[in-house]
């Protein structure tokens, strides 16, 4: 049995952080799905930016949409919807027969309404609208001003992947704006099977300490971290709060890993899918990162439900002048400012291509 087929038996979904039209037309990712266990997929902007740069894949869709007269950001996002919706509906079976448990694949707004309340519910609503998939999550930052998208979204009824997570405060009040917005629909008689993961970013952690802290200590405040937020993950799915929304027919916000590539060269290629190994969650891999893991990868300890060692690792951290606090806020800036820049990269990609093609008509 393959390691990732252990994985998803031990109750942890393998989602592919990926996505080309060449995975879609080759047959690559219903391979993955039969064989290697996958049921879910993520993206993002720079996952698109790579797909559409490098390869001309794309270039007979965009010739068609300029010629239907679209462009910028309205090209892309009829590109993306035309693979978000094929690779959904290769999960769409994994989707019904988990009750809408897993099967999900998603796309983001644009990154740029991150600070962007009004704007960022909107884009939200309409990409759920246009894709008419029952199984697409939309990405929504979980920034201060993203948190009230969140909850309108999920009131809305739209399912939600809340990205861009560093902390165990920061998944708490992603988990809070869920909460408000299912306890919204309750009041108001309302379905409650809006799904929504918490997609919370590992790899980062240790990339930004490595030069700041002892070897002995690299690679492990990510996991640090992790363990933290998988504790107040499964106190608040026991709490009476979550048991009552349960009782009238929701199921928690599943706690997702996101950024689990690994960054260090010198440290294991699945060190964070090997430490990470927990039920009823999601590890959302990095197309190589998922190879390696079913090549050689191996079944260890789950994740202890009590935290384990994240305080006493956590506080040997502080103790080295790390302020995971202040790092956490700051490390969700960037990652917003990173796809802020992939975005414009993205859109500087589709105006050249845009713009080549026309020429070559």
């Amino acid at each position: 049995m393959r390691p990732t087929q252990q994985l998803h038996e031990l109750g942890q979904s393998i989602w592919l952080d990926n996505i080309t039209r060449a995975l879609l037309t080759t047959g690559t990712l219903k391979r993955y799905i039969d064989e290697l266990s996958v049921t879910g997929l993520t993206s993002n902007p720079t996952i698109f930016d790579n797909a559409i740069s490098k390869s001309s894949d794309y270039d007979t869709a965009i010739r068609e949409k300029l010629a239907a007269g679209r462009s910028g950001e309205e090209l892309f996002f009829d590109i993306a919807l035309e693979d978000i919706t094929a690779a959904a509906d290769l999960f769409r079976s994994i989707n019904t027969a988990t009750n809408g448990l897993d099967g999900w694949v998603s796309l983001e707004v644009s990154p740029k309404l991150a600070y962007d309340t009004a704007s960022t519910l909107a884009a939200a609503k309409a990409l759920h609208v246009r894709a008419a998939r029952p199984n697409l999550f939309i990405k929504i930052p979980g920034t201060p001003e993203g948190l009230p998208a969140i909850e309108e979204a999920i009131f809305a009824g739209v399912p939600i992947n809340v990205t861009l997570l560093f902390s165990r405060e920061q998944y708490l009040a992603a988990a809070e704006a869920y909460l408000r917005g299912l306890e919204r629909r309750l009041d108001a008689g309302l379905n409650l099977a809006v799904c929504s993961v918490a997609s919370l970013f590992i790899s980062r952690w240790d990339k930004a300490v490595a030069k700041r802290v002892p070897t002995e200590m690299h690679n492990l405040l990510g996991i640090a971290v992790a363990k933290q937020t998988y504790k107040a993950y499964r106190d608040l799915i026991n709490s009476p709060r979550y048991g009552r929304l349960a009782n009238a027919g929701t199921r928690p916000q599943r706690l997702l890993w996101a950024s689990t590539g690994t960054k260090d060269p010198d440290a294991s290629d699945v060190l964070y899918i090997r430490a990470l190994q927990a039920p009823f969650t999601v590890n959302t891999m990095p197309e190589e990162t998922l190879l390696d893991f079913a090549d050689h990868g191996e079944i260890g300890e789950l994740l202890p439900a009590d935290g384990g060692d994240a305080e006493a690792t956590l506080a040997r951290f502080a103790r080295a002048g790390v302020d995971v606090a202040a790092l956490a806020a700051q490390l969700q800036k960037e990652g917003a400012d990173s796809f802020v820049q992939s975005w414009d990269e993205l859109m500087a990609c589709i105006a050249a291509k845009s713009d080549l093609l026309a020429t070559a008509r």
